[in-house]
This record gives C-alpha cells, structure tokens and sequence, in this order.
C-alpha cells in the first residue's frame, strides 16, 4: 500500500479538524450561514468548472435530495455549534456521525445491524453522555450542542441517502455538484438573516481562503482518492483524526482541556465507533 495514498487519507479528517479553531479565531462567527456558504460553493464551482460533468436528468432529484442533509444542513448547523462551541466539544458531538447512521438505518429503512456493531453504537452513546453531562472547564451551550447533534445526524441521513441511491456518477464530480447544490440552498437563507456583509480585513480573507482550499477542497481531494483504493472499514478509522486535531488544537493554541470525566468520555466514544467498524461476522440485511 502506498505511504503517500494513506498519509493523503489521515490528512484529510486532520485538515477538517482545523475547522472549529478557524471558525472562533478567525472566520465571522455571528455569521455561521455565510460561513457555510462560502465553503460549499465556492470549491464546488471550482470542482464542477474544472471538471465539466454534467448529471444526467434522471440524477438531478436525488442528487438534491442527498445533497440536502449531506451539505446544507450538515454545514449550516456544523458552523453553528462551531461558532458557540469549544472546538473539542463540537468535534467530538460531530464525530458522533458513525453511531447515529445505524440507528437511522433502522427508523427510515428498517435496516438490521449486527450484534457487534449495536454494541459499539451502544457504547459511543454511553460515551457522548459522559461528555454531556460532566462538569466542563469550557463554555457549554445547549442549542449549540443541539446543533452539532443535528449536523452529525444529518451527515449521517445524507450517507445513507447516497448508499440507498448509487447514482452512477465519478467520485469528484459528485462531491463537487454535492457542495454546489448545497451551498445554492443556503444562498437564500444566508442572503436573508446574514446579509449585507461587512468588509474582510486580510486576516479574514485569509481564513475563508485556507477553509476553501485546505479545509474543504484539498480534503475532499484526498479523501475521494483513498476511497477506491481503501477497505471502507479501515477508511473510516481515519476519521477519528478529525476531533483528535480539534482537541490539539484547543489545547496548544487556546488553553483548551477536557475534564478527566470528559477525557474518558471521549474515549469511550473513540472505543465505540472502533468496535463498530469491525467487520461483521454475518452481513447487515434489510427487511
């Protein structure tokens, strides 16, 4: 296996994770929609400009459907918590993504999971709650932790609307019309409770410009180049990078620490989802 191809996965969630310092120390944080905004349509209208694929009509329905929760939603409350959350926390809420998709599975396509896997679902939720409902040194919020919560169920809703719908389409141009859609539904919405904007000092354009390239279009990049070449399983694992970086980063740079009651909390969490990317010894089937 290729060095490079797995340092290009690991990268990826990495860079995501320096979402949430970029959001509180630099980005607008009274303007989470246009935060948002710019991250999905700009890097999708360089993705689908560049690439020049156009879906075929049959594809245009679902793939606003998918891109629906998958983007829109998923960033809009992602930016959100972000903004009014320490990064740890709202990563570590966020990360959640894997254990809500089986429960999801189940409620809107009655889909059975292994024995393995709902205990592991099982155990990250014993471990969510433990961050939760522990004493904190941060600053909590409620609607925020809400927030993250739903950005986390709606990454995972928008999986599962792509694995329920293959569209036949290759990997860059789908994730790039993915961001493109979804950033035109939140234009409206961004234009109506968030505009005008202010002038960005330099400090700001440089940020917006990092999280379009480094925190948005370069992951993307890199994470749909190990997708092919990548069991799924241990692709996924990498994903546990992405809250790991945003507790680095809240400790180096903003003094930042979970309580002992949260560390293992979150470890509880990071326990949960390695168990449930176990490989099942039977097949998950749908009724």
């Amino acid at each position: 296996m290729s060095i490079q191809l797995l340092f290009g996965a690991a990268l990826a969630p990495m860079l995501w994770g320096t979402t949430y310092w970029l959001t509180t120390e630099v980005l607008w944080t009274d303007r989470p929609l246009t935060t948002a905004l710019i991250r999905l349509l700009l890097p999708g209208l360089l993705l689908v400009a560049a690439l020049r694929y156009r879906p075929q009509p049959g594809q245009w329905k679902p793939l606003l459907l998918i891109s629906l929760p998958s983007m829109a939603l998923t960033h809009a409350c992602l930016f959100y918590a972000a903004s009014r959350l320490a990064g740890p926390l709202a990563a570590l809420l966020v990360s959640t993504q894997p254990l809500l998709v089986w429960g999801l599975a189940w409620l809107l396509f009655r889909q059975r999971t292994s024995r393995l896997i709902s205990a592991g679902a099982l155990l990250g939720f014993c471990g969510m709650l433990l961050v939760l409902v522990a004493p904190s040194r941060m600053h909590w919020d409620l609607p925020a932790a809400a927030a993250a919560l739903a950005a986390s169920a709606s990454m995972g809703t928008g999986t599962l609307l792509m694995k329920r719908w293959k569209l036949d389409i290759p990997a860059l141009p789908y994730v790039g019309w993915q961001l493109t859609l979804g950033g035109l539904m939140l234009l409206p919405l961004a234009a109506w409770l968030e505009f005008p904007l202010p002038l960005p000092n330099a400090r700001e354009i440089a940020g917006y410009g990092f999280l379009t390239l480094f925190g948005t279009l370069l992951p993307y990049l890199l994470w749909f180049r190990a997708l092919p070449r990548l069991d799924p399983v241990q692709l996924s694992v990498y994903l546990l990078l992405s809250p790991l970086t945003a507790i680095c980063l809240g400790y180096l740079l903003l003094d930042q620490t979970l309580t002992p009651l949260q560390l293992a909390g979150a470890l509880i969490v990071f326990a949960g989802i390695l168990l449930s990317q176990r490989p099942a010894t039977t097949p998950a089937s749908s009724r």
